[in-house]
C-alpha cells in the first residue's frame, strides 16, 4: 500500500469508529438513521464517489419493506441509504456475526440498527423474533439475498438464499428490489488506489413485489434487472 492508500484506509477506520460511539449515544431511530445518512455521505464523499438512483418513480415514499439489493462491495449498505435519503422508507440491515465482531466495522454495525444474523446457531428463533420486534416498531428490513459478496467479476448476480422470501411472508412485508448496476468493488478499489476523481457508481430502484408472489425471488429479481 502507498501513502495515500494507508491514509485513506485509517480515514475510514477513524470515521466508522466516530460514528459507532455516536450512534451508541442515540435516543430515536430517527436519530440513528439520519447519523448512518450522515456517515454515508462524509465517507463517500471523501472517496469522491457520488451516487446516482435510476428509475427513481419506482421509489415509495413511506411504508415498510423488505428491501432486497445485490452485494458485491463492503459500500453497498452506504450506497443503499443515499439512494433512500429522500423517502421515508428508513430499516434495520441484516448482518452477520462477522461483522458484530470486526474491528473495523463492530462498533458501527452493533450500534447502527442491525439484525443480528448468527449461521452457527442451534435454530433461528430469536432472529425471527428480532426482525418481528422491529416491523412492529415501523421499521423495514433491509438485506443482501445472496447471504456474502459476489466477487465473480464475469457473474452479475450468484445464488438468492431462501430466508429472504421466508422473511417478507412471515411479516407480511412488500418486496423492494434495488439492483447496484455499477460494480462497486471495482469503484471502490479505484477510489482507494488511485484517488480517481468524479466517480460514480448507479443503482437502479425496481418495481415492488408482492410477498404472496409464489415465484421464486430470485425469478423475479433477474427479470426486472438482469438482461
Amino acid at each position: 500500500m502507498n501513502l495515500k492508500q494507508i491514509g485513506i484506509a485509517l480515514y475510514a477506520t477513524y470515521l466508522t469508529n466516530k460514528y459507532g460511539f455516536k450512534l451508541k449515544k442515540v435516543n430515536t431511530a430517527k436519530e440513528m438513521m439520519d447519523l448512518r445518512l450522515e456517515y454515508a455521505e462524509i465517507l463517500l464523499n471523501k472517496l469522491n464517489i457520488s451516487i446516482e438512483v435510476l428509475n427513481k418513480n419506482n421509489l415509495p415514499k413511506e411504508g415498510q419493506y423488505l428491501l432486497v439489493s445485490n452485494h458485491r462491495s463492503i459500500i453497498d449498505p452506504l450506497i443503499v441509504e443515499i439512494a433512500l435519503k429522500d423517502i421515508k422508507v428508513k430499516g434495520f440491515w441484516i448482518a452477520k456475526k462477522e461483522l458484530y465482531n470486526s474491528f473495523f466495522f463492530g462498533t458501527f454495525v452493533r450500534n447502527a440498527g442491525c439484525i443480528l444474523l448468527d449461521r452457527e446457531a442451534a435454530n433461528m428463533t430469536t432472529f425471527f423474533k428480532d426482525i418481528k420486534n422491529v416491523v412492529k416498531e415501523g421499521q423495514s428490513i433491509f438485506i443482501f439475498p445472496e447471504g456474502t459478496r459476489n466477487k465473480d467479476n464475469d457473474a452479475p448476480l450468484s445464488e438468492f438464499k431462501e430466508g429472504s422470501r421466508i422473511i417478507a411472508l412471515k411479516n407480511r412485508l412488500p418486496i423492494l428490489p434495488v439492483y447496484i448496476k455499477t460494480n462497486a468493488n471495482m469503484i471502490l478499489k479505484e477510489a482507494i488506489k488511485n484517488r480517481t476523481k468524479d466517480l460514480k457508481i448507479e443503482i437502479e430502484i425496481g418495481e415492488i413485489i408482492d410477498y404472496k408472489d409464489k415465484t421464486p425471488l430470485e425469478d423475479n429479481y433477474k427479470k426486472q434487472f438482469i438482461k
